[in-house]
């Protein structure tokens, strides 16, 4: 038989030009932009005495997690941070967004969504191990949306360190019809960019509890982001 071509938006020129647009997109609509950033003062701790742990966010809430980053880096003056790493699931889009957020100084590591992730989780213990920080998306990469798997909290249960909800949200943003909902946010807006507190599982922990937990929490944070700038919220998925 004869082999079947790759198709266009395959190719890694055309991943590398997407890459490109992309984090030209995000630097577009962050300098265009009226962002006011929260954190929670036991997480801003966290940030400065560089202690690992792992950031969650919703898939459909990623977009400007870098900029919120970088956001909180400047105020509050860290000049040596931990590296974030993005844990993604090996597959062309996961190295393409990984060529994208590379240019704002954000690392991926790559693990198998098989067998209920564990390879990610194995990826992202190996970050966790070396002092620095995982960044998940606990609904990803295919939901459903809004609703945390399990393994995270495993994670944070058997590594000690704590979980940190992160969102955003903004004025003026379009819903994309995907599962996730992708919030595509637009040049100009007002926005917010938030760091809720972080969640602390012992390793004597119920990870079911702990998994309605963060759900609650990164649900909670991100109603409250949405309803400050007037924008109804989201639900999860049933």
């Amino acid at each position: 038989m004869p082999r079947r071509r790759p198709r266009w938006h395959h190719r890694p020129s055309v991943q590398a030009a997407l890459a490109w647009l992309a984090a030209s997109y995000i630097r577009l609509v962050h300098r265009t932009g009226r962002w006011e950033l929260r954190y929670d003062p036991a997480t801003a701790r966290l940030i400065r005495d560089r202690r690992p742990f792992i950031g969650a966010f919703w898939h459909g809430r990623m977009l400007m997690i870098e900029a919120a980053w970088r956001g909180v880096l400047g105020e509050l003056g860290v000049a040596d941070p931990l590296q974030p790493y993005v844990v993604s699931s090996d597959h062309r889009d996961g190295r393409m967004m990984a060529r994208a957020t590379r240019r704002f100084g954000l690392e991926t590591v790559f693990g198998s969504t098989r067998h209920r992730g564990i390879g990610l989780l194995r990826a992202a213990r190996r970050v966790l191990e070396q002092g620095q920080i995982a960044v998940f998306t606990p609904d990803g990469p295919r939901g459903p949306r809004m609703r945390v798997k399990p393994g995270v909290v495993r994670l944070a249960m058997s590594t000690g360190v704590p979980i940190v909800p992160i969102t955003f949200a903004a004025s003026n943003q379009r819903l994309l019809a995907s599962w996730d909902r992708f919030a595509l946010a637009l040049p100009f807006a007002r926005g917010v960019l938030a760091f809720g507190a972080p969640l602390e599982f012992g390793r004597d922990a119920d990870p079911e509890a702990g998994r309605r937990l963060l759900e609650q929490r990164l649900n909670e944070l991100t109603v409250e982001v949405d309803r400050a700038l007037g924008l109804t919220p989201i639900e999860p998925a049933a």
